[in-house]
């Protein structure tokens, strides 16, 4: 009897573990118990990962062995790239140490840096000597014909190693999702950059159009036909999806305001890079090192102040700016130094707004304030100067000389200063109840829902030009990489996102460190607690079984 209830329960046994094989294979899942639901990807990356209709191949070069932070990038990498694994089997990966093999270390560094992938040199004084390692936080992507590269580590030069890691695992989803529509989406929206009104010089945007080129179809859009044929003209514009105006120079006649009112009427997203005073640094290299700052009119006054914001002609002074590069000292002696430049405000960006989260500082020279006004249009301020800001007024000196003297923090007090804003709703006509400069077909009074962003500086989007070659974006003279691109670019992709995509960055991840002041202060006494604890409890333990066992037995 007793024979058989055991080959009973050894039957049951195995007809549960099997059914047990069966359902689990056939209804498989994964929960993401993370608060922050750092492994569940968005509707918009779910999205493009279903359009990979061909092998999408990865090459990820993090591999190796790297201080703990990059052990967490590393790992977070790999989870990510797992779960758009599980969405499709088409994207492949493969994992490379570049710098493994002594051979050929040196070939394959320099190969990665020529093709864009910049190492990260990691420093390392924790442990009493310094120690330096070479990194590669990088990725291709490659698809069909197509190559790209994905950076995985958000460099800044405001936060530590940290910090940046942090930032970077939040953002790892949205660079590789962003790559990807990039392989498999062909172009579909087009970008129009006027032309004038004595805009920049294409090739002072020459590095913002050839990253924007990556994503979109863009073109010069001029406005001088506007005085022959205001209607032919309209017509045209609306075929854009955005227009971009970079520093203009020159007054908007009405019959142009008009046609760009009624572009924004239909739905047209615009970006605006405007400035309310003549005043920039080229204006002060020469003999007395000086100019003077004076009101710009645009004739734009009454074409913002409809959609809700107002441009003062004023400049924003701040502490916490940029340095500008002077020479100090006489003749032969000499020497290039870089000095605060209080008119090179280093904006702040709103953590809380897809476009800004986890965005470097954003360079601005000669920027004005920008108010916000009551109506119904939505307005986000992007971004800000510091809280020790001052406003100055126009006309007034400005001289190079400035910079020697120490300025007097108790006249900063004006607080932080609107850069950049963004607007979204309805808008209402510029020209409502208004007499038409133009007969327009179709005139509309009441916007489409659409959305403008205004920078109150056009030297946001302006590189600077050596031997009559254009230089990278928001870098200067010390390596410095600000924000500058990385702003626009999120601009112009929110202006014209249809899918969801750019909202990717605003999701939260919230990453655990230990402290490692304190692992250094403590190091000695965690180390002799995990070595000598354990000893001491293996020998109280052998102590009291004799004990034990004297008692017992004697």
């Amino acid at each position: 009897m007793k024979k058989n209830k055991a080959l009973v329960y050894i039957l049951v046994v195995i007809v549960g573990l099997v059914l047990v094989n069966v359902l689990s294979s056939t209804f498989y899942g994964r929960y993401d118990l993370t608060k922050d639901k750092r492994y569940t990807l968005s509707d918009a990356t779910n999205t493009i990962v279903d359009q990979i209709d061909a092998p999408l191949i990865i090459d990820v070069f993090l591999e190796g062995e790297f201080p703990s932070e990059f052990r967490l990038l590393q790992t977070e990498t790999k989870q990510i790239i797992e779960e758009f694994q599980l969405k499709t089997n088409n994207i492949k990966v493969n994992y490379i140490n570049p710098i493994e093999d002594e051979a050929t270390r040196e070939r394959n560094i320099d190969e990665l840096t020529r093709s864009g992938l910049e190492p990260y040199i990691n420093t390392d004084n924790s442990m009493g000597k310094v120690t330096q390692e070479i990194v590669f936080p990088w990725a291709f992507a490659s698809y069909k014909d197509q190559t790209l590269k994905i950076p995985l580590l958000k460099k800044s030069i405001t936060q530590d190693l940290s910090e940046q890691i942090n930032n970077s695992v939040q953002g790892l989803e949205y660079a590789f999702a962003d790559a990807f529509s990039k392989l498999i989406n062909s172009k579909s929206k087009t970008i129009a950059v006027l032309k004038g009104n004595g805009e920049l010089a294409d090739i002072n945007i020459a590095d913002f159009l050839k990253t924007a080129q990556s994503y979109y179809n863009i073109a010069p859009f001029t406005l001088d036909s506007v005085a022959s044929n205001p209607q032919g003209t309209l017509d045209k514009l609306k075929h854009y999806d955005l227009i971009v105006v970079a520093k203009p120079t020159q007054a908007f006649s009405e019959e142009e305001k008009l046609v760009l009112d009624q572009y924004t009427m239909r739905g047209g997203k615009s970006l605006w890079l405007t400035e309310s005073v003549i005043m920039d640094k080229d204006s002060l290299y020469n003999d007395s090192g000086s100019s003077v700052s004076i009101m710009r009119d645009l004739n734009l006054n009454d074409f913002f102040f409809k959609y809700g914001i107002r441009v003062n002609p004023s400049l924003v002074k701040d502490l916490f700016s940029a340095p500008i590069m002077l020479a100090i000292g006489e003749g032969s002696q000499a020497q290039l130094q870089p000095i605060q430049w209080q008119y090179a405000p280093l904006a702040a960006s709103n953590q809380d707004h897809p476009i800004t989260k986890n965005l470097e500082l954003v360079r601005f020279d000669f920027a004005s304030p920008i108010d916000t006004l009551k109506n119904n249009v939505d307005k986000t301020i992007l971004l800000q100067s510091s809280s020790k800001s001052k406003l100055e007024g126009v006309p007034t000196s400005v001289s190079l000389s400035d910079v020697t003297k120490s300025p007097d923090e108790n006249l900063y007090t004006s607080g932080p200063q609107n850069l950049a804003v963004l607007l979204e709703g309805e808008f209402t006509s510029v020209y409502d109840q208004r007499v038409l400069p133009f007969k327009v077909k179709n005139f509309q009074s009441k916007s489409k829902p659409t959305k403008v962003v205004i920078i109150s500086d056009g030297d946001v989007i302006k590189n600077d030009v050596r031997q009559r070659r254009p230089l990278e974006l928001g870098i200067d003279y010390r390596g410095f990489v600000y924000g500058n691109k990385e702003f626009l670019l999120n601009t112009i992709n929110y202006l014209l996102d249809d899918t969801g995509l750019i909202n990717i960055r605003a999701k939260e991840i919230r990453v655990a460190y230990l402290d490692s002041d304190r692992i250094k202060e403590e190091q000695s006494t965690w180390q002799l607690l995990n070595i000598a604890l354990p000893l001491a409890l293996l020998g109280l333990f052998g102590f009291a079984f004799n004990v034990f066992r004297k008692k017992k037995y004697t």
